[in-house]
Formats: C-alpha cells, sequence, structure tokens
C-alpha cells in the first residue's frame, strides 16, 4: 500500500480530495455564521461578547464612536439563523424565513433598551461550496441578511413566517450604519 506524500509545504496534491470531519452539518452552519459575524465586527470596528447562557440571543454587538448621542458606546443584540432552505442570491425583494414563535417574540418584543436584530444566513447546500480561499481573498459564501423584527406580530400556531428583505445585506458597512442610528437614539 503507497501514502500519498505531502507537497513541499505541507500540502496535499491536488487529485487527493481531503475528507471532512463528522460533524454535523448544522453545528457546521452554526459555526461559519458565527465566522461570518467575526468577519463583519472586526471589518466594523466593533466588539462581541456571547452571553452565556444565550437565552435565546447569541451575540451582544457594541460600538464606540464620537458621534454617538445617547452614549459613548451602543449595543445591540444579535441572533443568528442559516440555512441551505432558501438558495442563495433569492430574487425578488424578499425571502421567507420561518422562526419559532417564542424566538419571535423575544425579537419583536418592542420597546426596548437594547434593540435587537436577526442575522439569517444562506449558504450553498454542499458544504465544501461555503468557502473558496485564494491568496488575495478569502470568500465565505454565499449572505447573510438581516431585519429588526420589533412589534412584529406571531402568526402561526408554532412558527411564523417573516420576509427577510434582499436589499439588507450584513456588512461592515450595514453594521455601522445600524450602530449610527442606535448611537443617535434610533431603531436599527
Amino acid at each position: 500500500m503507497t501514502l500519498a506524500q505531502p507537497e513541499p509545504g505541507g500540502l496535499l496534491p491536488q487529485s487527493i480530495t481531503p475528507q471532512r470531519g463528522g460533524l454535523a452539518t448544522t453545528a457546521c452552519m452554526e459555526t461559519l455564521q458565527v465566522a461570518y459575524l467575526h468577519a463583519v465586527a472586526a471589518a466594523s470596528g466593533c466588539s462581541l461578547a456571547q452571553p452565556f447562557p444565550d437565552n435565546g440571543i447569541d451575540w451582544h454587538v457594541s460600538h464606540g464612536a464620537p458621534g454617538h448621542t445617547v452614549d459613548d458606546e451602543v449595543t445591540i443584540k444579535v441572533q443568528l439563523k442559516c440555512t441551505y432552505q432558501t438558495a442563495p442570491r433569492p430574487p425578488g425583494p424578499t425571502f421567507a424565513f420561518t422562526l419559532d414563535n417564542e424566538h419571535l417574540v423575544k425579537l419583536a418584543r418592542t420597546p426596548v433598551a437594547v434593540h435587537k436584530i436577526l442575522v439569517v444566513m444562506l449558504v450553498p447546500r454542499t458544504q465544501e461550496d461555503w468557502l473558496r480561499a485564494s491568496h488575495d481573498r478569502l470568500e465565505l459564501r454565499h449572505c447573510c441578511y438581516w431585519i429588526n423584527l420589533a412589534g412584529h406580530p406571531v402568526t402561526g400556531r408554532r412558527r411564523t413566517t417573516v420576509r427577510i428583505p434582499t436589499s439588507r445585506i450584513f456588512d461592515d458597512r450595514a453594521l455601522c450604519g445600524i450602530m449610527t442610528r442606535v448611537g443617535a437614539g434610533g431603531r436599527p
């Protein structure tokens, strides 16, 4: 039996496909969306904190800027979701996403002291299509979208479908805009 020898630098030859680990796909999706959030927060100059226990909110994102009028640093709460049920690049102005009613109630509560947003990541169905790396970039595929669900009604018995705007791509500019609005005393 012949074993494949690594190429200089520790890389496998292109003809060998590396085996992926046995972690459940949903756990991998959760890890990918957290990586996306970390990248956006880093590019935005925001800090992240993970509440323990999370109690239905995954992350607290804080942003300090001299232009904030309500405080020198403002915080929002972020609930992350990830799905391959909706194909990347959905056509139209919105796409449907279904939430358990108990999650929606937490996200829809109003008024609040700390605003909340839902961030939904759409990924390709095949895990090997989630990431592309080259010498000049790292691509996480495909995209996260955000929405403030404050005041959204519960309409289903156990689950409610909400419409996520495709124009609200969650990136560093969007997060800085959210924080600027919250820092001025407004909503995300």
